[in-house]
């Protein structure tokens, strides 16, 4: 027997049952109920305003219910959370269902309002994640001294996880997503034979990255300096601004009570470990290695070995984010990403590919409808990517700013 819902979906139902669903007075569970509510209020123009109003007063155990429960449909918990159906009862539920991800998060962590931001604050996920606490400490709703506060954490959840990372032993998960990868790919293993670690880009290219991708300049001061003549110069310049001194200052805090090493001297250390390994070992460890042997290991011109860092277990979305733009990693892996579900449906991971000039051609075309209309707009006159590129983008930001221009 047919769910309710699947009828309504295939519009097997009669207008007075489909204007009883949008009263939310039909017969079926909870759950059900709520499910054919958001479908109405998210695709039918006729019923989809009484579904919307009868979800923002729908009685709260059942709403509790559907926004803790990872089993929950996606569409659901989606039109739960988005800013303009968000009900602050729901959102402690919401924050800690893992089936929410940490990019919508971050979103609503960024533009929040108040009664938002102190909510987050409170969540045990939101604490143990510094993109999300980094985006909350933005947010113009979040207080100087918590977002002083937020800053310290995240440097301390930043230290925590790579060195706690980096020290766990691997799980008997782990050991079969990899056992299982190098079985699937055993013929190409045999044809590459013994091929060396060679980054996309070159090895001079690390030196650079790793002083961009220091978010302190305190950090970058404490690098070793023979090879970086340039860099106190750059750091003085940079101590005039006040507000990025004190978050910089904030930041550096914690480092002082318990040292970790500089995100260079980690970065050498991992290049050195990584250069031993043979392409065996190296996809052994882009899935199950560190954030940092991830962001090195990505780059390997062995297509096996950057394919494998998108197999970890402990990647997260923010990395496949930087991935997605980079223009320093094998087009194999740019073709890779959006193959995953996951990342397919992070639009900033979508937007950075598209953007990118040495994403393959068909995947960017094929990405672009999803493309808000600004992002249509920059990329029409963004002269790295291709002319077909830009022409298709200005087309499509014409019919998306005026639908009655064809």
């Amino acid at each position: 027997m047919s769910r309710m819902i699947e009828l309504i979906r295939s519009s097997s139902v009669p207008a007075t049952l489909m204007q009883a669903a949008a009263r939310g007075a039909l017969s079926v569970p909870p759950a059900e109920m709520i499910e054919i509510l958001v479908h109405l209020a998210n695709h039918n123009k006729i019923f989809g305003q009484q579904a919307r109003m009868t979800l923002a007063a729908w009685e709260e155990k059942s709403s509790l219910e559907a926004a803790a429960n990872p089993d929950t449909p996606q569409e659901v918990l989606d039109y739960l959370i988005a800013h303009e159906n968000l009900r602050p009862r729901l959102l402690p539920a919401l924050l800690e269902n893992p089936a929410i991800s940490d990019a919508t998060l971050v979103a609503l962590a960024a533009s929040g309002s108040r009664e938002v931001v102190v909510a987050m604050q409170q969540s045990l996920r939101v604490q143990k994640s510094p993109a999300i606490l980094q985006a909350l400490a933005e947010n113009a709703n979040s207080a100087e001294p918590e977002s002083s506060q937020m800053l310290e954490q995240v440097a301390q959840v930043e230290a925590s996880l790579a060195h706690g990372e980096s020290d766990s032993p691997s799980s008997p998960e782990e050991d079969a997503a990899v056992d299982a990868f190098l079985v699937e790919h055993s013929k190409e293993l045999v044809m590459e034979g013994e091929k060396p670690f060679q980054p996309m880009g070159g090895i001079h290219e690390f030196e650079f990255h790793s002083a961009e991708a220091a978010t302190a300049p305190a950090e970058m001061s404490a690098a070793p300096a023979e090879n970086h003549s340039e860099e106190p110069s750059a750091v003085t310049a940079a101590a005039p601004d006040s507000t990025h001194s004190a978050a910089t200052a904030t930041r550096k805090a914690p480092a002082a009570k318990k040292p970790h090493p500089n995100p260079e001297a980690e970065r050498g250390s991992a290049l050195q470990k990584i250069s031993k390994l043979d392409i065996k070992g190296r996809i052994q460890l882009a899935m199950k290695g560190t954030k940092e042997e991830r962001s090195i290991l990505i780059r390997d011109s062995t297509k096996l070995v950057a394919l494998g860092v998108l197999e970890s277990g402990k990647i997260t979305d923010g990395e496949v984010e930087k991935f997605a733009s980079q223009k320093n990693v094998l087009e194999a892996v740019l073709r890779q990403i959006p193959m995953k579900r996951r990342y397919a449906k992070n639009y900033n991971v979508v937007r950075n590919l598209v953007a990118n000039p040495r994403t393959p051609l068909d995947v960017s075309l094929a990405l672009m409808k999803n493309l808000l209309v600004s992002d249509l707009r920059n990329l029409s006159s963004n002269k790295e990517v291709s002319d077909t590129i830009r022409k298709l983008a200005l087309k499509m930001f014409k019919t998306k700013s005026d639908p009655t221009k064809k």
